[in-house]
């Protein structure tokens, strides 16, 4: 298994290995989630995805997801994102789906808004468009390590709250439906969680959260904006293509 930088001091290709092999052979996992835990993203090329397949490789981390109620793929564990409806056809840019996209498009941390948050995501693209579609990551880890020392110091212990419908009510007021709303409650989770696997901290925040625990709403929200901008600036991005 060869391991290939991809983005700045994080996210890596790996070369020589293929998603059925994971699966297969438990030693090969282990060097996977090494390499998972050290890059933060991991990229394969050039894989045969099956439904079939993307399973037996994500079960290899554990547990899997349901996918949230009114969303495509709902009871599975395939969360769905298409700009296509059922006739193969583009929808309109005030259709839900859309507006889905759009909002995935803002900055976030996958399930960050569930009483369980996700360890991974695991992504395929089984449709790809002649141009853009492209992918867009951030590490979090890295975007601790940067903050000065003070505001190191005052999130350490600090918590924030995250809520589905916040993030989807930023593209449309009525974008998280009644079902969302009620399955979905806000949770509070550490900002600063530390990594079992090798003791480095990252900064637990999304486009999901919306308040800090012990600080006015207004003054909350420009800290959190304010870290997720500088987390995200584009230098220190990686771009899926």
């Amino acid at each position: 298994m060869e391991i290939v930088p991809l983005g700045p001091g994080f996210a890596a290709e790996l070369r020589g290995v293929g998603l059925a092999n994971v699966a297969a052979r438990p030693a090969l996992y282990e060097a996977v989630r090494a390499a998972f835990e050290e890059h933060s993203v991991l990229l394969f090329r050039g894989q045969s995805v099956t439904d079939d397949s993307q399973l037996a490789f994500t079960r290899c981390f554990g547990r899997l997801e349901i996918t949230k109620r009114a969303s495509l793929g709902e009871g599975s564990h395939f969360s769905i994102l298409t700009n296509l409806d059922s006739d193969g056809r583009v929808v309109a840019p005030d259709h839900r789906q859309a507006l889905v996209a759009k909002a995935n498009q803002l900055w976030h941390t996958d399930s960050s808004f569930k009483a369980v948050p996700a360890l991974a995501s695991v992504l395929s693209a089984r449709v790809i468009p002649p141009r853009g579609g492209e992918t867009e990551f951030a590490s979090t880890r890295l975007a601790w390590q940067r903050l000065p020392a003070s505001l190191q110091a005052r999130l350490a212990d600090a918590f924030a709250w995250h809520d589905y419908a916040h993030s989807r009510g930023r593209i449309s007021p009525d974008l998280a439906t009644p079902i969302e709303r009620t399955s979905l409650p806000p949770v509070r989770w550490r900002m600063a969680w530390r990594n079992p696997a090798n003791g480095t901290l990252s900064l637990y925040v999304a486009s999901h959260a919306f308040a800090i625990d012990g600080m006015a709403i207004d003054e909350a929200k420009s800290l959190l904006t304010v870290l997720i901008e500088q987390a995200t600036a584009p230098e220190h991005t990686y771009t899926h293509r």
